[in-house]
């Protein structure tokens, strides 16, 4: 299962990353980051559009499953959580599974 980490400088991601050893694990932010830190650039949550971004980016990655650790992004997200499931992607917030 191929899963995306958001907030990806923090330390529960890399905690979170550290746990899910059976996954593929890409790490995701929306701040700008260097590239050579291989971390996956994320739409803005302040965006109107930021679900269907978040969307058309996990199908285009091949993403099967989101943990949200950012607040922002999972207060927008899980509101969208049906369409997510329309196309076989889980939203997991984050925080209740640290």
């Amino acid at each position: 299962m191929k899963v995306l980490i958001t907030s990806a400088t923090s330390a529960q991601a890399h905690k979170l990353k550290n746990s899910l050893i059976n996954d593929e694990v890409v790490l995701g932010d929306f701040t700008e980051m260097p590239v050579f830190m291989g971390i996956l650039k994320l739409p803005s949550p302040a965006t109107d559009t930021y679900a269907h971004e978040m969307l058309t980016l996990a199908l285009d990655n091949g993403i099967d499953a989101i943990y949200l650790l950012n607040t922002q992004e999972a207060a927008v997200l899980l509101l969208s959580e049906q369409l997510f499931k329309e196309y076989n992607i889980t939203l997991i917030n984050g925080h209740n599974n640290l």
